[in-house]
């Protein structure tokens, strides 16, 4: 039961994660493609910091997840 519990948060913070880096806005677009975009550093407000910050600790998650996933896994084997 444990496993499973895991597996779906696993499957739910992957989610999420994904979520979060496609929400991400590169600021590069069509404008880089041809020449424009300039801008080599940009500092980072609002929503962006938000999702910055969230897809660091979701993938702080899914790595202890996994982790854990993995221990629990080799005790059960043993």
């Amino acid at each position: 039961m444990n496993m499973q519990i895991i597996q779906i948060g696993q499957i739910v913070v992957s989610v999420l994660l994904m979520a979060t880096i496609l929400m991400q806005n590169r600021g590069s677009g069509t404008g880089g493609v041809f020449g424009g975009g300039s801008d080599v550093f940009r500092a980072k407000r609002g929503a962006e910091v938000f999702l910055f910050r969230a897809t660091i600790v979701l993938a702080t998650i899914f790595i202890g997840l996994a982790i854990v996933g993995l221990l629990i896994s080799s005790n059960k084997l043993s």
